[in-house]
């Protein structure tokens, strides 16, 4: 650890691998934090995710395996800058077109924070912060540092994610994408719905929630009701978007983001210089 960026990382948007999101991502050296019932276990240098939660000893994420190595598959792991898809990566901003570079299929996924290594600025028992300085070259052109706290509570996990602007203003979604493993229940009810299109993106205008299975943005601001191996997990979020995705047999999706999927193109948000957007995500074994 002790690397804040990806100084190695290449940085001709061209140079990185097509489908780099399904590359193989260790997790690295890993830290435990606990209180009470729950104990979770974060891997900084694999994106500074959350790579295992446990309750009562129930182990709620699918964790890095030989069935789910790639950098896109396991864990919890925050999106920054951007969350879900940038359509092809191509965006337009302060009157200028961008290109970021594509890692999965045609598209940009996910932000650039869940393939690179994060600093720990903080340790104690029951609480980890993570840092992490974003380039400012082809993969991102604005710069701006994002911070991760992680924090257990006795029967509850808080994530809360920050992202501020450096000298240059720049578009920003931020959100959280856990690999759960499969419910036995999932009480969701939210109002609406970003339709999909042919290329699987979202757009609008809103429309109903269609019935599952989904891989699909929602608006919601109610708590998420999970049930699993007798335990029920509750679900919150100061963010007002949802992507679930719940198609896989082993494993469903429950993403709180700040915005939706393509939002660089479909509900852009800006960071003026030395601003700051954050979120939180809690969860609370009842």
């Amino acid at each position: 650890m002790g690397k804040s960026d990806a100084d190695e990382a290449p940085t001709d948007a061209r140079s990185v691998p097509v489908d780099a999101a399904l590359v193989t991502f260790p997790p690295g050296e890993t830290l435990c934090i606990e209180h009470g019932a729950v104990s979770v276990d974060i891997a900084p240098e694999a994106g500074g995710r959350v790579a295992q939660i446990r309750c009562d000893g129930i182990e709620w994420l699918q964790g890095y395996s030989d069935d789910s190595a790639a950098m896109i598959a396991w864990g919890c792991f925050p999106m920054v800058p951007w969350a879900g898809r940038v359509r092809r990566g191509r965006f337009d901003f302060a009157g200028s077109p961008h290109q970021l570079p594509v890692n999965l299929g045609p598209h940009a996924i996910h932000g650039l924070g869940f393939a690179l290594p994060w600093r720990v600025e903080a340790q104690s028992s029951h609480r980890v912060d993570l840092s992490l300085q974003l380039p400012e070259d082809a993969r991102w052109p604005f710069g701006g540092r994002a911070i991760h706290r992680i924090e257990a509570g006795a029967r509850s996990l808080r994530m809360t994610l920050s992202l501020r602007a450096g000298a240059h203003a720049m578009p920003a979604v931020i959100g959280w994408h856990p690999w759960l493993y499969k419910p036995e229940r999932v009480d969701f009810t939210p109002s609406l719905c970003y339709p999909r299109d042919a290329e699987d993106i979202a757009t609008l205008p809103l429309c109903s929630p269609p019935p599952p299975p989904w891989d699909d943005c929602f608006v919601n601001h109610r708590p998420i009701l999970v049930r699993r191996a007798g335990q029920t997990l509750r679900l919150t979020s100061g963010c007002g978007h949802w992507v679930i995705y719940d198609e896989l047999a082993n494993v469903t999706c429950i993403e709180p983001q700040t915005g939706p999927p393509d939002a660089f193109n479909i509900e852009p948000a800006l960071l003026v210089p030395g601003a700051t957007c954050s979120a939180w995500f809690q969860w609370e074994w009842l």
